[in-house]
């Protein structure tokens, strides 16, 4: 990840994305099988849902997973193993996009206080 003169945080939903992306990776999250219910996700990553929702979309924008109506989100069969390196600058850019948002909440926020 690139950092300015920092650390550079992501947003919650997709540092959890990028460890489900991982365990996809490494094949503790295998083929055919199901992620863990968005309630045990949140209680995992002490995230709220909507944050691990944001997660799940993530991956299966990606292609890595795939939704069930009523069974569940399963890893694809067919989850490629790695992500294109463009996929990974996107990832890069979505963080710094994440932390701009932020800095610019805190200008706004200083400006308004003192009008």
């Amino acid at each position: 990840m690139i950092s300015f003169g920092g650390a550079l945080k992501a947003h919650p939903g997709l540092q959890i994305a990028d460890d489900l992306r991982e365990q996809i990776r490494r094949g503790t999250l295998a083929p055919g099988n199901p992620l863990p219910s968005t309630t045990q996700l949140a209680t995992t990553y002490e995230a709220s849902l909507s944050v691990v929702k944001l997660a799940v979309g993530v991956l299966r924008n990606e292609g890595l997973v795939i939704g069930q109506h009523g069974k569940g989100v399963f890893v694809r069969d067919d989850a490629a193993p790695a992500l294109p390196p463009a996929a990974e600058e996107l990832a890069e850019m979505r963080a710094m996009l994440w932390d701009l948002s932020q800095r610019l909440e805190r200008v706004e926020s200083r400006l308004a206080e003192r009008e």
